[in-house]
């Protein structure tokens, strides 16, 4: 799991009720008030503050490190998520990531070599 840290870019998961936050918004970690609230700023494209408002690890994922200045995987996002749903909410994604797989194997024109020399 990945622990947010200070100036990692964030995107929000709901729409927070108290905030002109939505769903799908990136901002950055600006301030840590205890392991699971921070207070996070959001920018528009000059870099100037549109919205501050604090929010719990529950209401986002983390989408870029600062300490490794790279992107987190698309593979460690989809983790985050999963990691936050009920355990059958959970099993229902992993039905679908079999589904998607099984239909990308099956419409794939490369056979994977299966059997090992």
């Amino acid at each position: 799991m990945i622990v947010p840290k200070l100036f990692d870019v964030i995107e929000v998961l709901s729409d927070p009720p108290d905030a002109d936050v939505r769903a799908g918004m990136c901002g950055t970690l600006v301030e840590q008030y205890t392991s699971d609230a921070f207070e996070v700023e959001f920018a528009d494209g000059d870099g100037k503050t549109m919205v501050l408002c604090a929010l719990t690890t529950r209401q986002f994922i983390v989408v870029w490190q600062a300490e490794t200045k790279q992107p987190v995987s698309l593979e460690n996002q989809t983790a985050q998520i999963v990691a936050r749903l009920p355990e059958k909410a959970g099993e229902e994604v992993l039905d679908f990531a079999r589904f998607i797989g099984a239909r990308q194997l099956a419409n794939s024109s490369v056979v994977p070599d299966l059997v090992s020399a």
